[in-house]
């Protein structure tokens, strides 16, 4: 089992490699510049305090680790994509950026006062492993944070945000990667991706008590919090 696992996260982290580079620029054109929104969102949500320590998980090109850096806040960001972490030292020189597995955290128990992870945690083979994982190395009392596309609440929004992941998002690929498949596997994976209430259920599952979630941009992002007991 373990083995499969590690073969599903060898092959996500080489397809990350290749789109690293242009992979912000793209997503910003795909998600019509809302990122920078989302972002703050999980930074308000995390609630940091200085003196704290928090980590990113799944951080890619250091753009989710930058929007929590804060006076007295430490980030250290965490992507078992060597390419993207490649691009993170470069671009956000000033934070501290580990390779590591989200299932397997290079990381002490109770090491940080928060964890989390912006749109990354269904890239994970076994994204409750993950969860689990991200518990293991916060303190007690400590919170995670989830942002991930989610289910739009209304059914005319869940219709065209579906056309939209099928139709126009692998135009937009094409116009602007160089690695087209990555982009239909991001609209494969964003609609299997279980319900706000089915991840809720992961979280419990994983550990964390206290679970509640929001909506954002009407449900195509939500955001998922829970505490350590």
């Amino acid at each position: 089992m373990r083995a499969e696992l590690d073969k599903q996260a060898n092959q996500v982290s080489a397809m990350f490699d290749e789109v690293a580079e242009g992979y912000d620029r793209t997503r910003s054109v795909l998600w019509l510049g809302q990122m920078g929104r989302w972002g703050r969102a999980v930074s308000q949500a995390l609630e940091l305090r200085p003196g704290q320590r928090v980590l990113d998980v799944a951080a890619g090109t250091g753009t989710s680790s930058r929007a929590l850096a804060a006076p007295g806040v430490s980030v250290v960001g965490c992507d078992f994509s060597p390419g993207m972490l490649q691009v993170a030292r470069r671009r956000v020189p000033e934070l501290e950026f580990v390779p590591g597995d989200a299932m397997d955290l290079p990381f002490e128990d109770d090491s940080f006062d928060a964890a989390t992870i912006s749109f990354g945690l269904r890239n994970v083979a076994d994204h409750v492993l993950a969860l689990a994982e991200m518990r293991r190395v916060v303190r007690p009392g400590g919170r995670v944070v989830v942002a991930e596309y989610s289910h739009p609440t209304s059914r005319l929004t869940q219709t065209a945000f579906q056309t939209y992941l099928r139709k126009a998002a692998p135009r937009i690929a094409r116009a602007l990667s160089t690695n087209v498949p990555a982009y239909d596997y991001l609209a494969d994976s964003i609609l299997a991706w279980p319900t706000q209430p089915a991840l809720a259920a992961d979280l419990q599952r994983a550990g964390w008590t206290r679970v509640a979630w929001r909506d954002l941009t009407g449900g195509v992002v939500a955001l998922h919090r829970g505490f350590k007991a």
